[in-house]
């Protein structure tokens, strides 16, 4: 290892970790978050719900398949999640210097060096993950031995203001029109949404929509607190006085809580990874979703007229809400899966049907 430059990572309670830089060899602060996931380390990365943080995979191997070409089609990232990566920095255990996949363009390394984003290998991965799951998610930091960043709280800054889009943009040209509320959407949510016969036009977080024509809203992931996204709310709030069809995820479903007058809370890690099990609310249907969030919705302040649509199996955390009446509904995690399992998309043909149903009443 004398060929590398040494690289600690330290947490905001003291707890260091020393091992070695891979990737810019810079330093960088964030909240440290884990990952659970076996492969998807690409998605993971450029997931924009992902921004300020230093991600910590837990899978022992990270860099063997590297990374794919950067190729836009039809305005979408056609292997990536979004535009750039996001993750403030990232932790490994055993990083893959030899590389092999058929869609490979260049290494895992590379591709952060390109980004300047810091990475460190030579760690007990899951080491770090039961200290967070006994301690909780805190601020950290990624640093060379001559470069030591402050500690940073992410969730005291509105991340949504950093990652949404600045100006609204069309895609498709389907029959069912969907506005669509950029709080860091995944290009797969969008890839979804125009496989079923719709246009999107998709628009900043703060934008004004009073004046656009569509039948139906649709509120995207994203990162943070939701509580810092005022101006979303706020919209929110005037739409649900409305009956036109509106589907939340992740951050979405949170806004949709906030706005009908329940509230969020932070969890103590966060769900992060391919393998979480939700039951649909009253039922005993079971799915495996894809998770990447560090706040739910506490389902004991749903007001009147709305119910919890699926809770989590392992904590029994809020995965979703659903109006009794009305054609609103929420899900926690992420059915478009990428990475991750596919159990869920049909929610995605639920909320067109719900459009469909919408427009000819």
């Amino acid at each position: 290892m004398n060929s590398f430059q040494k690289m600690t990572f330290e947490l905001s309670d003291g707890s260091k970790w020393h091992g070695y830089s891979f990737g810019y060899n810079g330093s960088a602060s964030g909240e440290a978050v884990f990952n659970t996931a076996m492969n998807g380390y690409p998605e993971s990365l450029t997931d924009p719900s992902y921004k300020g943080q230093i991600l910590v995979i837990t899978f022992p191997l990270v860099g063997n398949y590297g990374v794919p070409e950067d190729k836009i089609v039809e305005g979408l990232s056609a292997f990536y999640e979004s535009e750039q990566i996001h993750i403030s920095g990232l932790v490994v255990s055993q990083y893959s210097f030899d590389y092999s996949h058929w869609n490979a363009k260049k290494s895992l390394s590379q591709w952060l060096k390109e980004h300047k984003i810091p990475a460190l290998f030579g760690v007990d991965t899951r080491a770090i993950t039961r200290h967070l799951r006994e301690v909780g998610a805190m601020p950290a930091r990624l640093y060379l031995p001559d470069n030591q960043p402050e500690f940073l709280d992410v969730n005291k800054l509105n991340l949504v203001d950093h990652v949404s889009c600045k100006i609204p943009t069309l895609y498709g040209m389907g029959a069912n029109r969907i506005l669509l509320i950029d709080t860091g959407v995944k290009h797969n949510i969008l890839r979804c949404l125009l496989r079923r016969d719709t246009t999107v036009l998709r628009v900043p977080w703060d934008y004004d929509f009073s004046n656009e024509e569509y039948d139906a809203i649709f509120l995207s992931n994203g990162p943070g607190d939701p509580t810092q996204c005022q101006e979303t709310i706020n919209s929110m709030k005037r739409a649900l006085n409305e009956s036109k069809p509106i589907f939340g995820i992740c951050l979405g479903s949170q806004i949709m809580a906030l706005a009908a007058g329940a509230t969020t809370y932070k969890l103590k890690y966060g769900h992060r990874g391919h393998n979480q099990p939700v039951r649909l609310y009253n039922s005993d249907k079971c799915y495996i979703t894809s998770q990447n969030h560090g706040f739910a919705v506490d389902m004991t302040t749903l007001p009147k007229g709305w119910n919890p649509l699926f809770y989590n199996l392992n904590d029994n955390s809020c995965e979703g809400i659903k109006h009794e009446s009305l054609p609103f509904f929420s899900v926690q995690f992420h059915p478009e899966a990428s990475g991750g399992p596919s159990d869920t998309e049909f929610l995605f043909d639920d909320f067109i049907n719900l459009v469909i149903q919408s427009k000819n009443q």
